[in-house]
C-alpha cells in the first residue's frame, strides 16, 4: 500500500476546532487528538520540529489515512476526544489501564432513619455522596469512624425493616438502635447532621455546637447524654490532630504530580476531602506519543471527564489547555473547578507529597517489571517458547464432596492479572467429584468461544492437576482444532507443599520438577494460586446461595407473602414439613390445590 501523502489532505483541511484520528492500514486507530485549529495542528505532524521527533516519526510511518470531525467549539472537541480514546484505546494516546470508579460514602438523607454506607457506581440515587475516596479501605474506615462517633446505622433497608430486637451493632455501641425505636427521629436526624458536618470539613463549628449541647445536658442533669457529647468532641478533636497539615483548609482538593523516567510514567494523586488527607493513588498511563506536559494534560482529561472532580486541582506543572479543561469540568458539574500549578504553603506541600509518591510508585513498578520480565523469560525457556508469553490462562476446579462444582479461568499478561478476562463456569450434568469431566466441560465452553473470536488464544495454558487433567485439556483443544497453545498440568508435590510442584507436558513421560528458586516456578505458583482462589470463591458463593434457598420457593404459585405466612403459622420450615394437607389449607391465602402442591413438593424432596 502506498504511503500516506499529507499535502492534498492538509490543503483541503478545515481550520475549525475538532478531533482528528490517525488510522493504520489495518483500520487500527493509532492516535486521537483534539485541535483548536485542525489544519495547523495536524500539519505539525508532517512539518517542523515535532515531525522530526522519534516518537512522531514512528507513528507517522504507520498512517494510512486521517479522519477528522469538526466541532462547534473546543469544549465539544475535548469531550469527543475523551469518548473516542475511551472507545478505541489508541496505542499512541495517554490511556488509563484501570477505569474502575472510585468509592464514595453515601447517606440516604430522605429516610426517617438514614443509612450510612460504602457506595460505588453512578451517583443518581437520592441522598448525599461524599468522596471520592482513594480506595475502598479509606471509605470503610470513614464509615466505621462515623459509626463510632454518631451511632448511625450501616444495615440495608430490608434488614432494618424486619428487626424485632437490636442487632450486634447496637450491643457493641456502633448503632443507636433506630430499627426498634430506641432513638427518636429528631435525635437521630441530629446525629446525621453532625456526621455530615464532619464530612464537609466543618469540624470546628461542630465542636462548638457539641460543647454548647453538652453544657445544656449537664445543667439538665442528663449526664449520660453529656458524656456521649463529650466523647464525640474528643473523637472529632482526635481526627483534627491527625490531620494537622490540613487543619486550615476545608475544601475538596486533588494534588496531581507526574514523574517520568525513560518511557515509564507515574501520576500520583493525593486526595484531600473536607480538609482531611485521605491518602493517594498511583496511575501508570501508557503514552506512546507525548511529552510530559501533553501527557499530564491527556491524563487529566481522561481521568476527570470520567468522574466527579473536586473544586480545586493542583498540578505539578502547567498544561497548555488548563483553561479549556477548567471550563468543561465547571460546565459539566455546574460548579467552579479550578486547575492550579503555581501554589505555596500547604498546597505546595501536597504537591510535593504527590511527587514523592509518584517517584516511589515508579521505582516499585520498574522493579516489579524487571522481576516479571525475568519470570516470563524463564517460563519461555522452561516450556520451549520462542518468545516470552504475552497471555497465560490457568484453570482450576473447586467443589465440596462434589457439591456445586465451579471451574475458574484466570488470565495473566506481562503486566500481571487481567481480571476483566477472568471467567467462572458452573459445572452441571456430571457425577459428583468428576474433576476430569469438569475440566473438559469448562475448557470446551471457554475455547469454543475463543475460536469464535471472543478472546485471543493464550500462549500458555496451565491446568491445576496431573496427567489426567492434562489429557482432557489436550483432547478438548484437538477436538476444537486449536493449535499453537502450549499446555501443561501443574500438580502439587507429595505433601502438597509449595516448591514441590510437578509440571506435566503433553508428550513427555516424566514430570519436570523446577528448583525452588526458579523464576518460572514462582510465576506458575502465583497464577495457579490465583486460579484456586477464584474457583473456591465462586464455589463458596454458589454453595451458600444453594443452602439459603428455601424449597418453598420452588412451589408454583407460592409467592413471598404466602411463604412468610406459612412459616409464621407453623413456626418454621420443619413445622410446614410436618403439617398435613388439611392443616396447610387452613392458612390464609392457601387453597386446597396449593396446599396439595406444597405437600407434594416437600415430601418429594424427602
Amino acid at each position: 500500500m502506498s504511503a500516506f501523502d499529507p499535502k492534498p489532505f492538509l490543503a483541503n483541511l478545515s481550520q475549525r476546532p475538532g478531533v482528528y484520528r490517525m488510522i493504520a492500514a489495518n483500520g487500527e486507530v493509532l492516535y486521537v487528538g483534539k485541535a483548536r485549529n485542525l489544519k495547523n495542528r495536524v500539519g505539525t505532524y508532517f512539518t517542523g520540529s515535532k515531525a522530526h521527533a522519534a516518537k512522531t516519526m514512528a507513528m507517522v510511518a504507520q498512517i494510512a489515512s486521517i479522519e477528522v470531525t469538526a466541532t462547534a467549539s473546543e469544549t465539544e472537541a475535548l469531550l469527543l476526544e475523551y469518548n473516542l480514546i475511551k472507545r478505541h484505546r489508541p496505542r499512541y494516546n495517554v490511556t488509563l489501564r484501570d477505569d474502575k470508579s472510585f468509592p464514595y460514602l453515601y447517606i440516604t438523607t430522605e429516610q426517617d432513619y438514614p443509612r450510612i454506607s460504602f457506595y460505588r457506581g453512578p451517583r443518581k440515587l437520592p441522598g448525599r455522596f461524599f468522596g471520592p475516596y482513594p480506595n475502598a479501605r479509606a471509605t470503610r474506615e470513614t464509615v466505621l469512624l462515623l459509626q463510632k462517633l454518631f451511632l448511625l446505622r450501616p444495615c440495608s433497608d430490608s434488614f432494618f425493616a424486619n428487626r424485632s430486637r437490636p442487632c450486634l451493632q447496637y450491643q457493641i455501641k456502633r448503632c443507636s438502635g433506630p430499627c426498634v425505636g430506641l432513638i427518636s427521629v429528631e435525635n437521630y436526624k441530629q446525629d446525621v447532621d453532625d456526621a455530615i458536618k464532619v464530612l464537609e470539613g466543618r469540624g470546628a463549628e461542630l465542636i462548638d455546637d457539641l460543647a454548647r449541647r453538652m453544657e445544656e445536658a449537664a445543667q439538665q442533669l442528663a449526664f449520660e447524654r453529656a458524656a456521649r457529647l463529650r466523647d464525640q468532641i474528643n473523637g472529632i478533636k482526635a481526627i483534627h490532630s491527625t490531620q494537622s497539615v490540613t487543619r486550615n483548609v476545608t475544601e475538596d482538593i486533588d494534588a496531581v504530580s507526574l514523574v517520568s523516567r525513560g518511557g515509564d510514567h507515574c501520576v500520583s494523586i493525593v486526595f484531600v476531602r473536607g480538609g482531611r488527607n485521605l491518602g493517594s493513588s498511583n496511575f501508570f498511563p501508557r503514552a506512546g506519543l507525548a511529552e510530559e506536559s501533553e501527557l499530564l494534560s491527556g491524563f487529566l482529561a481522561q481521568y476527570y471527564l470520567g468522574r466527579e472532580a473536586p473544586g480545586e486541582i493542583l498540578i505539578s506543572q502547567p498544561i497548555e489547555d488548563a483553561d479549556l479543561l477548567e471550563a468543561t469540568l465547571s460546565e459539566r458539574l455546574e460548579r467552579p473547578v479550578e486547575i492550579r500549578s503555581s501554589v505555596r504553603g500547604v498546597r505546595a506541600r501536597w504537591l510535593e507529597m504527590a511527587r514523592t509518591n509518584a517517584e516511589i510508585g515508579l521505582n516499585m513498578r520498574r522493579a516489579t517489571e524487571a522481576t516479571t520480565t525475568e519470570q516470563l523469560q524463564s517460563v519461555a525457556e522452561v516450556f520451549g517458547l520462542s518468545t516470552p508469553p504475552k497471555r497465560m490462562e490457568c484453570f482450576d476446579v473447586s467443589h465440596t464432596m462434589g457439591e456445586r462444582t465451579v471451574a475458574s479461568c484466570v488470565v495473566f499478561g506481562p503486566e500481571g492479572p487481567l481480571k476483566s478476562d477472568y471467567r467462572r463456569f458452573n459445572i452441571e450434568g456430571l457425577a459428583p467429584g468428576d474433576d476430569y469431566g469438569a475440566i473438559r466441560q469448562a475448557l470446551s465452553r471457554r475455547y469454543a468461544r475463543i475460536k469464535k473470536g471472543e478472546a485471543p488464544l493464550p500462549d500458555l495454558l496451565l491446568i491445576d492437576g496431573g496427567p489426567g487433567q492434562l489429557a482432557e485439556a489436550v483432547s478438548v483443544l484437538k477436538e476444537l482444532e486449536i493449535e499453537g497453545v502450549c499446555v501443561a498440568g501443574v500438580a502439587k508435590g507429595a505433601d502438597r507443599r509449595p516448591g514441590q510442584e510437578r509440571l506435566f507436558l503433553a508428550g513427555e513421560e516424566h514430570p519436570r520438577i523446577l528448583p525452588p528458586d526458579s523464576p518460572a516456578l514462582h510465576l506458575i505458583q502465583r497464577i495457579r494460586d490465583e486460579a484456586h482462589r477464584f474457583a473456591i470463591t465462586g464455589h463458596r458463593a454458589r454453595r451458600a446461595k444453594a443452602r439459603t434457598h428455601s424449597v418453598l420457593e420452588t412451589v408454583p404459585g407460592l409467592g413471598p407473602r404466602k411463604r412468610r405466612e406459612l412459616l409464621r403459622q407453623f413456626g418454621g420450615l420443619q413445622g410446614v414439613v410436618r403439617a398435613g394437607v388439611d392443616d396447610l389449607a387452613k392458612v390464609h391465602g392457601i387453597g386446597r390445590k396449593l396446599a396439595q402442591s406444597i405437600y407434594d413438593t416437600l415430601h418429594a424432596t424427602g
